[in-house]
């Protein structure tokens, strides 16, 4: 392969849409501040996720971080989560002054496991923030009856689970709240960009003030908060991407089952997406699982695929928990057989909506040799 081929791409609407659709920024001079176009994106998520309420924010992990704070809970309260995520999800806890405490996760599809949240729950704990990875719905049902159980909130990570619905409900719908990401590396994006979904207007209120310094006028200042907020120009270009995210979508549902029927066969290699009947997928990523019975490891088979110019993923290694920034934090859980053997064996493969077939053709004819 001559040039690099990367594990993923920015799927973008053309050139000549996006310039024409800012034009009036110039006009107008309002580039930020919510304006009308961050308005108009709020009101169009709304409808294409299907949710009560929708809050904008500059990016996915600002808009974790300030959903678990909107729940003001008390500094070093714990929250069950996975350690099989990107780091964000554990900073946002973090950050919050609160202790994250580690559950194992499913090999099936890589979603906590819902059988072992009630061992991990103490007097301290007051949330679970489960993560809906490569696009695999969390157990919703069951993690929903063990917050009822413990009055817990449960405030899902949602980033790989854009424009998914589960029984015909969209995804945003569940818990108290959902977190997107609009990352330009995600299935959809807003170039960089996130959301909050939650059906609570209360969160809504208290979000806005988050994400706005608090304020409210031109000389009251009513709560301490920070500045989240999404501008013009990235709205817009969630504007531009939603009109065309269905089309995307099928687009990465025919190279996804592409890659199925290619590596179909292939012994010691398998899928890590999960085949959920009820759910709508958006096909947000392709990762394998690397089994013993292949005839090398994962981390053989990412050298091997580096040397020939593609560039695929060790999604997610190390485990968040294990991160060098952890090291004298007492964040640990380490009895997490699962989610180790996850971090060791999967590998996320290249996965767009343009990605050319012949390109997919030359991977998987690197894992058969």
């Amino acid at each position: 392969m001559d040039e690099k081929i990367l594990v993923t791409r920015s799927s973008m609407t053309s050139y000549e849409e996006y310039i024409d659709a800012i034009k009036p920024l110039w006009e107008s001079h309002w580039i930020t501040n919510m304006g009308v176009y961050h308005k108009q994106f709020e009101k169009e998520l709304k409808e294409y996720l299907d949710v009560p309420e929708v809050s904008l924010m500059v990016n996915g992990h600002m808009a974790l971080e300030m959903t678990i704070q909107a729940f003001e809970f008390p500094a070093g309260a714990e929250i069950i989560t996975t350690p099989f995520t990107f780091i964000s999800t554990t900073h946002a806890i973090v950050r919050n002054g609160l202790k994250p405490v580690f559950c194992d996760v499913k090999e099936c599809d890589g979603t906590i496991d819902e059988d072992k949240i009630e061992e991990l729950i103490t007097d301290k704990t007051v949330a679970i923030v489960p993560v809906h990875v490569y696009g695999n719905i969390c157990n919703v049902e069951e993690i929903d009856k063990i917050a009822q159980k413990y009055n817990l909130r449960v405030i899902y990570d949602a980033a790989h689970a854009f424009g998914e619905k589960y029984k015909g409900i969209g995804i945003g719908n569940f818990g108290d709240a959902s977190i997107f990401s609009f990352h330009a590396t995600k299935v959809f994006n807003s170039i960089e960009g996130g959301a909050v979904t939650f059906s609570n207007h209360r969160i809504y209120e208290k979000l806005y003030d988050l994400k706005n310094f608090g304020i409210h006028g031109a000389e009251c200042v009513e709560s301490v908060g920070a500045n989240a907020k999404m501008n013009e120009f990235c709205a817009i270009m969630g504007i531009c991407n939603l009109k065309h995210i269905s089309e995307w979508i099928n687009n990465r549902k025919y190279r996804s089952q592409y890659y199925d029927e290619k590596l179909r066969g292939i012994i010691g290699i398998r899928s890590l997406l999960s085949n959920e009947q009820f759910v709508d997928r958006n096909y947000s990523y392709y990762p394998i699982l690397v089994e013993d019975s292949f005839r090398i490891n994962r981390d053989d088979l990412y050298d091997l695929l580096v040397r020939n110019n593609i560039i695929p993923r060790k999604y997610f290694y190390p485990l968040t928990c294990d991160q060098k920034c952890f090291d004298k934090m007492d964040y640990k859980y380490t009895d997490l057989p699962i989610a180790r053997k996850l971090s060791n064996r999967v590998l996320s493969l290249p996965f767009y909506v343009d990605l050319d077939s012949q390109i997919q053709d030359e991977i998987v004819k690197i894992i058969e040799r």
